[in-house]
């Protein structure tokens, strides 16, 4: 008889899961330890802040850092105690190489929104349930929104690119994303599933998703998700409430709509692939 049979058996019985269940929660656990990390993109998280945001017992938070500090997936500061992304991940993305570029194709779209509104301009393009932020061109009006920096990840609906997204899905797809993410949006004080239905709505009402001094009070922003039928991005507007009221904001939507339709048509030509799902 096997030696071990009886305590890998005991193990079974306790836990009640298969062993392929076993590793798969596993490589769920540690993906998902990797988001939260990198949810604030480069500024960092310290171990209090990752088992809140995960949710997981601090003792597994910890021996899962430990581990995957010594792969090199995450890297922990010794004087701020803060975990960083690792350079494995970052030797690993230089080999993933995409379809098609998206940064890329947006980069002269995005200049020329900068340079007609003046203002703050981003690329979310959506990873699941969240939203990326893959590229930014700042415009030279003298006072700006607040940066978000590139890498920075957020629950779809959070900003106007998330929203955006959001709101060009079929509603039954984006009110599902809303209801399983509704314990992340407890962290930022205005959004709220109530208030993210009402804001899809509208959204899908006017066209562009729109918010005003819902992440940083002061600041508004309005987004537009694309390809139409497929929304796998957005770009936003980000400036002061003052510069986006109704008339303005109408104008720029309208010119993000058209740079967007350009943005689809350059995927469809160098992909070979149509836009719909």
């Amino acid at each position: 008889m096997n030696p071990n049979s009886k305590s890998l058996s005991a193990v079974e019985t306790h836990t009640n899961q298969s062993p392929q269940r076993t590793g798969t929660q596993s490589i769920e656990r540690v993906v998902s330890m990797i988001r939260v990390v990198a949810s604030r993109g480069r500024s960092g998280m310290r171990i209090g802040e990752i088992v809140t945001t995960s949710g997981l017992p601090q003792s597994t938070c910890f021996r899962m850092l430990q581990r995957m500090e010594v792969e090199g997936l995450v890297n922990r500061d010794p004087h701020t105690r803060k975990y960083y992304l690792g350079p494995l991940l970052h030797e690993l993305g230089l080999l993933a190489r995409p379809r098609y570029r998206l940064s890329e194709l947006c980069d002269a779209a995005m200049h020329h929104l900068a340079d007609v509104t003046h203002d703050t301009i981003y690329l979310s393009e959506r990873s699941n349930m969240e939203a990326v932020c893959t590229n930014r061109v700042l415009g030279d009006f003298p006072i700006k929104a607040l940066p978000l920096d590139i890498g920075v990840r957020r629950p779809l609906g959070v900003g106007a690119g998330g929203l955006a997204i959001l709101c060009a899905m079929p509603e039954d797809e984006a009110h599902a994303i809303i209801k399983d993410n509704a314990h992340r949006y407890l962290k930022f004080a205005t959004f709220s599933v109530d208030f993210l239905l009402t804001a899809v709505a509208k959204g899908r009402a006017q066209g562009y998703s729109f918010l005003d001094s819902a992440v940083t009070p002061g600041t508004a922003a309005i987004g537009v998700a694309f390809p139409k039928d497929n929304p796998v991005a957005a770009i936003s507007v980000s400036a002061l409430s003052g510069r986006l009221e109704l008339p303005r904001r109408e104008e720029i939507a309208h010119e993000l709509q058209r740079q967007l339709r350009k943005i689809s048509d350059a995927i469809v030509k160098q992909t070979g692939l149509p836009t719909e799902r």
